[in-house]
């Protein structure tokens, strides 16, 4: 028995769509497997000592989706939450407990040396654990596994990984995880269409824990995943990719895959997306596919600060992008990454005016870069001298970028979250992440609002219960 766990307990929940493709590639590898689901726990410690009174494993596979909640409001770090559950799965078993997850790939030694692991893997799982689970019953040595991170002498190694050819892969079952419960209680469905990216933003860790390059998943294996979580009750989901119209032509041929079955009226669903390339005819079939709205990563809408963070669109893209989107009656949001290398009260007034212009249905607000290792953000800091001098950084001194760092210009001076409170100046379009900057909570975290909706029955990305709420309050306060 191979056992998987969940230990992530934000809320609101978001289903562990990881270990549902890992679970659907060992059944297939003829692993027998069962998931310990901490999510819903108030006491992992009671969960762990109930299920292990009846079970036992050869070995434990724990998927690490966030190392913290990337807000610097907040600044919330879950590695010592998951090294608490590690050690009390210890006292109950002798199994190798392996990790993984996307969060774990960002940076796989430093959360195994903390844990006090032996073994993890970074990159895609679906290969690289069954043949590792293999190994290890037989007794065999595993060491030069694709994607293994192991302890050796002095540290750990780390092997390259191997990615998955995804067009070939057959559709997950998505019957490891309580995928109903999740979206209940979470508002939402799951799924991912393709994994990597190849741009270069200095500040994102995507292609450190998915590669550098895109990998596309079938389209016809996509929409019959979408099929499998409707017969589930689940009619509302969000695509996962990193960015879901890159390339276009593989968003164009899922939306097609969608039309073509009828399920455009059934479906409601989600994406992040680039503002460029991003044209009327993807506009256009995205609406006839069922989308409900669309997160456009912008960060910035000054072009200096937009070729600072490594965008390779402009502030007229994002016009064109708004443009197009308010033709075809699109709720869109611009999520904005406030703070970083250069930023001046200039360009962030900039950037904030051009919102009001743009008048996208939500503006996301969030002040401060959360700075990770082996991006060209971390090393564009080391170059600028000791951690301790550098008046950009707030949050942990930490030069390996393990506890949360974060990047927040000076030269927005000492009451940055109150300038940029000035700026937005109460327009509800608006989400902050600091408390006094906005009138709705950006963090998603414990957010008690977003909690309280979806259990009064909203469904859909979180930014848009936050905006339909909204809305509600100003349709009531003009009665």
């Amino acid at each position: 028995m191979v056992l998987l766990i969940n230990p992530n307990q934000m809320k609101p929940p978001v289903a562990p769509l990881a270990l549902d493709y890992l679970a659907s590639a060992l059944g297939e590898s003829g692993f027998e497997v069962d998931l310990l689901d901490l999510c819903f726990s108030e006491d992992f410690a009671r969960e762990i000592d109930r299920y292990f009174a009846s079970n036992s494993v050869s070995a434990i596979a724990i998927t690490l989706r966030n190392t913290d909640d990337t807000c610097f409001a907040t600044q919330d770090f879950f590695v010592p939450r998951l090294e608490e559950m590690i050690d009390y799965l210890r006292a109950h078993t002798s199994a190798p407990l392996i990790l993984g997850g996307s969060g774990f790939s960002i940076m796989p030694e430093a959360i195994l040396q903390y844990c006090g692991l032996d073994l993890g893997i970074w990159g895609d799982g679906e290969y690289s654990l069954p043949l590792l689970l293999r190994k290890i019953v037989a007794g065999e040595d595993y060491h030069g596994l694709p994607g293994l991170v192991y302890r050796v002498a002095k540290g750990f190694h780390r092997n390259p990984p191997k990615y998955l050819d995804l067009k070939n892969m057959p559709t997950p079952e998505r019957n490891a995880v309580d995928n109903r419960r999740y979206f209940l209680e979470g508002g939402m469905g799951s799924i991912e269409a393709k994994r990597g990216c190849p741009k270069r933003c200095i500040y994102c860790a995507d292609p450190l824990a998915k590669g550098g390059r895109v990998r596309c998943r079938s389209p016809r294996s996509v929409v019959d995943e979408i099929e499998a979580l409707l017969k589930m009750g689940i009619d509302h989901f969000h695509f996962c990719d990193s960015e879901f119209n890159f390339p276009p032509a593989h968003a164009q041929e899922i939306c097609l895959e969608i039309v073509s079955r009828g399920l455009g009226s059934k479906v409601r669903w989600y994406a992040y997306c680039s503002p460029a390339p991003f044209s009327e005819e993807l506009a256009v079939l995205f609406e006839k596919a069922g989308c409900a709205g669309i997160d456009f990563g912008v960060d910035s809408a000054n072009d200096q600060m937009l070729r600072t963070l490594g965008r390779d669109f402009t502030v007229e893209d994002l016009a064109r992008t708004a443009q197009l989107c308010h033709r075809q009656g699109i709720v869109f949001m611009y999520d904005l990454l406030l703070g970083g290398p250069g930023e001046t009260s200039d360009s962030l007034r900039e950037t904030i005016e051009t919102m009001k212009r743009l008048s996208p249905s939500s503006v996301g607000a969030s002040l401060g870069v959360r700075i990770f290792p082996e991006t060209a953000l971390a090393a564009m800091v080391r170059k600028q001298g000791p951690m301790e001098q550098n008046p950009n950084l707030q949050g942990a001194r930490d030069e390996k970028f393990f506890v949360p760092v974060f990047y927040l210009s000076s030269v927005l001076g000492e009451d940055a979250p109150g300038y940029l409170a000035s700026l937005i100046a109460g327009d509800e379009r608006f989400l902050s992440n600091f408390p006094d900057a906005g009138n709705r909570n950006y963090n998603y975290n414990e957010n008690i609002t977003l909690m309280q909706a979806i259990r009064d029955g909203y469904r859909g990305a979180f930014w848009d219960i936050l905006r339909r709420l909204a809305c509600g309050k100003r349709r009531r306060s003009r009665r």
